[in-house]
């Protein structure tokens, strides 16, 4: 990079310089992150009158005509519980007391993506409507989403402390990470499974149980079923079928464990 653009005066850098530098190194996080850098340097170079208004050759919507279009990434699959195990995992969670195991169950009753948990406030959240807005910043998909509450995380929740804006928070206020999560189930003896594939538990739960339409499931998920407008009337429409399908999932995850079911409760008291 320094190559191609290093002997270039500022005023004197167009955009097809700019993507002969970013091409080696093009649809990798290293390549996105560049151009972001070079483009907040054009736009400082821009307010100091170094280059002319309207003139940053690092924007992405002018190298995206010059450079290819970065691969698709693969998606990520997260090691997923057996949504048959859920139940007995459900009460082995509560048996436990500490708010990360609080956490965990409200992430698998609402098939929510760890992150959007951790960080919930109680400003989100509607114990009366039965509703945890989640605002579009927070969103994968930028998107704000509703998620339904059922009876068992209405009195999860209204048994938590409010101690700060966080739902789920450690002894200094902040959200606890991920990692904090994971290692509760690796000291329950599920390691080989991560909070988020109670994402995929779910979903396959919901097609293969529950007998879901798709586009419910996947509303469920916050996935995209749609766009704009479209999308908004949708989110609203498919509410209380979403409303539905959550208590039924509930109601399986509060399900009397079979008896003889092989699982790790002596490590229940751990904390």
């Amino acid at each position: 990079m320094a190559e191609t653009l290093g002997p270039l005066r500022v005023p004197d850098v167009e955009a097809v310089q700019v993507a002969a530098a970013l091409k080696p190194i093009w649809g990798t996080e290293t390549g996105s992150r560049t151009r972001g850098r070079l483009e907040t340097v054009f736009h400082f170079a821009i307010a100091r009158n170094w280059r002319p208004a309207g003139t940053n050759p690092a924007m992405a919507s002018v190298l995206k005509h010059l450079l290819p279009k970065p691969p698709r990434k693969e998606p990520q699959h997260y090691p997923a519980m057996p949504h048959q195990d859920v139940p007995a995992f459900i009460t082995l969670l509560r048996t436990r007391d500490g708010m990360t195991a609080r956490a965990l169950q409200f992430q698998i009753f609402t098939a929510s993506r760890t992150g959007e948990v951790l960080w919930a406030t109680w400003e989100e959240i509607n114990l009366k409507a039965g509703r945890w807005t989640i605002p579009a910043h927070r969103m994968k998909m930028k998107e704000p989403h509703m998620v339904p509450l059922t009876a068992p995380v209405v009195e999860l929740l209204e048994a938590l402390p409010r101690n700060g804006p966080y739902v789920f928070q450690n002894e200094k206020g902040k959200p606890f990470s991920n990692q904090v999560l994971i290692m509760l189930m690796r000291r329950a003896g599920y390691g080989q499974f991560v909070p988020h594939g109670f994402r995929s538990s779910f979903r396959d739960w919901a097609a293969e149980v529950a007998k879901a339409d798709r586009q419910t499931a996947e509303a469920a998920l916050a996935h995209r079923i749609a766009s704009g407008t479209e999308a908004a009337y949708l989110r609203s429409k498919l509410f209380d079928a979403r409303k539905g399908l959550m208590s039924e999932w509930a109601q399986y995850c509060l399900a009397v464990e079979k008896p003889g079911a092989n699982h790790c409760f002596g490590l229940a008291a751990a904390s």
